[in-house]
């Protein structure tokens, strides 16, 4: 890693600056529950959880033909979305939050904590529900999103005409919208937010986009979304955010290659063919042990750092989202974006909860002194 040092030093004296900057997020909220698998019991207090996602596959492909019974321990109820847990992480950065998501009418009790942090502005009748199962190497997510579809055009005409959301657009330095793939109308709604919303702007705000895994989704809602894409660099620079899974998916999608496996190298040529086939501003892709962007400035790289047993892993890309969005705001060159991204993530993954600017600094200064 490099300028780490000045990276630190950077957010030592800009904390000012961090606190004045107005962010809007939006729009999925959801309950997540936490979930460990149990392998072995040993008594009323103390399991064993299954370790590996490799070795929960196992034990399902052993019941196949005859069934099977696994004991769950619920280990946590979380708010969720990647609306919420972005917002989540930058407003315990210390940046100002607004967030427009589904977190049910009236609010539901498990995003009151998150309610005293960012501005919160319920834009769905329920919210969705995550089933988390967490592993050493990874997770899985069960989502129930039936009410999501209730999220279309016409809603938000509705929910838009109030002005709020247009006026807190109007000050945002930066404006992310997350989880294209669990709203079956997200494609239209972003028209729709692109030609009377987003259109009205007088100033560029930074976008930042993160998909989820839209492996569910049809090639031709794949498509749809693609060509949608580029209407937001329209009205302000355009940061589309990926994990390498979901990169892999959007590089067989615009007729180029996967990555066999994780490789930095090949992930930097990735990002960078996937900016001139997606026609936006920048791409980020990151995975378990690195990150890479592209933009007209060219790629970066950073690695670690790597936790080999996180504490939680849900919400984890989204905190790595929040620590990219202050490097944009704060206009760092890219390979510091990358690592303040990395870092705060990593502070995430080894604590569970969103890191303070402190947190960061003081992680970032202990790494360089160690290297």
């Amino acid at each position: 890693m490099i300028s780490l040092q000045s990276l630190a030093d950077k957010l030592e004296t800009q904390r000012d600056q961090i606190e004045s900057f107005q962010v809007v997020t939006g729009f999925d909220g959801f309950v997540d529950e936490m979930i460990q698998a149990v392998d072995q019991r040993h008594d009323i207090n103390r399991y064993q959880a299954v370790k590996t996602i490799d070795q929960f596959g196992s034990l399902i492909k052993a019941a196949a033909g005859h069934s099977s019974l696994r004991e769950i321990v619920v280990t946590q109820t979380d708010p969720g979305g990647c609306a919420i847990n972005m917002g989540d992480g930058l407003a315990t950065l210390g940046v100002q939050v607004d967030t427009f998501a589904t977190v049910g009418e009236p609010v539901h009790a498990a995003f009151q904590e998150y309610a005293s942090k960012a501005t919160l502005h319920s834009w769905g009748r329920e919210p969705g529900r995550t089933l988390a199962f967490e592993f050493n190497d990874g997770k899985l997510m069960f989502s129930a999103v039936s009410p999501l579809a209730e999220f279309t055009p016409q809603d938000i005409q509705q929910r838009t005409q109030d002005g709020v959301f247009l006026a807190k657009c109007e000050t945002a330095d930066l404006i992310a919208i997350t989880d294209w793939t669990l709203f079956p109308y997200m494609t239209a709604c972003w028209k729709a937010l692109q030609d009377h919303v987003f259109s009205k702007l007088t100033h560029r705000p930074k976008f930042f986009l993160d998909l989820v895994d839209p492996v569910s989704r049809s090639p031709e809602d794949i498509a749809a979304m693609l060509k949608a894409l580029p209407g937001f660099c329209q009205t302000g620079h355009t940061t589309l955010g990926l994990n390498q899974n979901e990169a892999n998916l959007l590089s067989k999608a615009t007729g180029g290659e996967a990555l066999p496996k994780p490789d930095i190298s090949r992930a930097k040529d990735q990002a960078q063919t996937l900016l001139k086939a997606l026609c936006v501003d920048e791409v980020v892709i990151h995975a378990v042990d690195y990150a890479v962007s592209a933009s007209a400035q060219g790629t970066a790289e950073t690695t670690g750092p790597y936790c080999a047993e996180p504490v939680k892993l849900t919400g984890a890309g989204d905190r790595f989202n929040a620590g990219y969005a202050l490097g944009m705001l704060l206009e760092l060159p890219p390979t510091q974006q990358l690592q303040l991204a990395v870092f705060t993530s990593g502070i995430y993954v080894r604590q569970g909860t969103s890191a303070t600017l402190e947190q960061v600094i003081q992680f970032i200064r202990s790494t360089n002194d160690e290297a």
